[in-house]
């Protein structure tokens, strides 16, 4: 077997898994080698988000962020997307917002949700829950921005982004960055 005949019959089951809920995206499936899958990095390497990519539409879900400054945000992007590709990809002025690229490695794209929009999301992992434990200024209701895949149901949704983040590359210490 070919290495992309491997790579599409793997994603093709952990779409699948994923689309059943009962296995999760996370960093250790997110790399795949294709020559058949569309290039997002050059080379054969694509990288798929922590939302699934077919599951990604042109349909815009509107979200609004409350800044560490205490600024409203309001922007858009695909159904599909997580927070953090949202942030990514409209630029906004969130300092240190998603450092490890959404690979579940820090906590820096915590945010905080409304007690009914975090009701509406599925389970936490075991990955998100470590990373979760050293976020600065974590809440019931905290989820990794990484984590939140961007749906219908989420439309309007207010993200507060905490004051602080504990970001490693910043300091030899776990503090928070305010």
């Amino acid at each position: 077997m070919s290495i992309a005949s491997a790579s599409r019959q793997l994603f093709t089951r952990l779409l699948l898994y994923r689309m059943k809920g009962a296995v999760p995206f996370h960093a250790a499936s997110r790399i795949l080698i294709s020559p058949y899958l569309p290039q997002v990095s050059g080379g054969n390497k694509v990288l798929l988000g922590t939302c699934a990519q077919p599951l990604r539409s042109e349909e815009k879900v509107t979200v609004y962020f409350i800044n560490r400054n205490g600024r409203k945000i309001t922007t858009s992007s695909a159904k599909g997307n997580s927070l953090l590709d949202l942030v990514v990809e409209q630029n906004l002025d969130i300092e240190g917002f998603g450092a490890c690229e959404g690979t579940l490695a820090c906590s820096t794209c915590h945010v905080i949700l409304d007690l009914k929009v975090y009701n509406q999301l599925g389970p936490i992992t075991d990955e998100e829950n470590d990373m979760l434990d050293l976020a600065f200024g974590l809440t019931d209701t905290s989820r990794l921005g990484c984590q939140v895949c961007l749906s219908r149901d989420l439309e309007g949704i207010t993200v507060r982004v905490p004051d602080g983040v504990n970001d490693m590359r910043r300091s030899d210490d776990a503090g928070p960055t305010l």
